[in-house]
């Protein structure tokens, strides 16, 4: 017997259709069905067996026993409230948004708390849409659940089933705890990426395009930059407090080295690149 009979995945795209594919190829839920804006990427992710069955009418795909939000973090809580007038009372909502703190609170007012429990699975890339999903991209990574005092713990124990039977490490924090961590060493780099990015574009010297000489360390620092402007740019509005103070963090450390390079400074430099090179070589390939 499946845990859910019928699962709604509003967002079929990288995160929203691996998930979708996943509870599907290990029988967690009876029947799959895919909501989203874009017609051609409903139609590939059904032919490709992420979802059983597309659904356009907001009526319909609320019709479930778990609805996951897997779009832009500010069309979260709209959505939800879309579906809100025809869903069940029991319906647990669930997403996957990078962001918690702003969006649970949203989702838990429009919802109702029992049955709305944050999630996000530590995975993904910078490639997008139902093409890009695939089943194992949840195996051996972290999701980090997010409730309240106001949660239903049978909800929660749901939500936590779906995620352990597709192979993910769940772990549970407080939205704040989340997204201060999260604005840290997600959210900062891919801040940094776009910028590095932008600072360099349509740059040139001795005639030179500055961008045809990049390497594989500037391609690796940069990769994730080609991820979706609108994911980031939701996910940075929504968690500009904790990521404006990562990036004066980021600004100390970076002052810091222009300090020592301008100086010429060897020992100092010797010091923390090398500090900063032991911390990066003991976290390995951990993901």
């Amino acid at each position: 017997m499946p845990l859910v009979e019928r699962m709604t995945v509003a967002g079929v795209g990288l995160i929203g259709g691996s998930f979708a594919r996943a509870v599907r190829d290990a029988g967690l839920v009876g029947e799959v069905r895919g909501f989203g804006r874009t017609a051609a990427n409903l139609a590939v992710a059904h032919e490709r067996g992420l979802i059983d069955h597309i659904v356009t009418d907001e009526a319909e795909a609320a019709d479930a026993d778990v609805i996951v939000l897997a779009v832009p973090v500010q069309t979260c809580a709209v959505l939800a409230a879309r579906f809100r007038r025809y869903a069940r009372a029991s319906t647990v909502l669930t997403d996957v948004a990078s962001v918690k703190a702003t969006l649970v609170d949203q989702l838990e007012r429009v919802w109702g708390a029992a049955r709305t429990i944050g999630a996000h699975p530590i995975a993904g890339g910078e490639e997008s849409g139902a093409v890009a999903a695939t089943p194992d991209l949840f195996q051996g990574r972290r999701c980090i659940l997010t409730p309240t005092s106001r949660s239903d713990a049978n909800a929660l124990g749901l939500v936590r089933a779906l995620w352990e039977g597709v192979g993910a490490r769940v772990e549970e924090m407080t939205p704040e705890a989340h997204d201060a961590i999260l604005a840290r060493v997600s959210h900062l780099p891919h801040v940094l990426a776009y910028a590095l990015v932008r600072a360099l574009a349509g740059r040139s010297t001795a005639g030179r395009r500055i961008l045809d000489y990049a390497g594989p360390g500037f391609l690796d620092a940069t990769r994730i930059a080609a991820s979706p402007a609108e994911i980031w740019r939701d996910i940075a509005v929504t968690n500009r407090r904790a990521l404006g103070e990562a990036l004066g963090e980021f600004r100390s450390v970076l002052d810091e080295l222009a300090r020592l390079i301008e100086a010429g400074d060897d020992a100092g430099l010797d010091r923390v690149l090398g500090a900063a090179a032991d911390v990066r070589r003991g976290l390995g390939g951990k993901r």
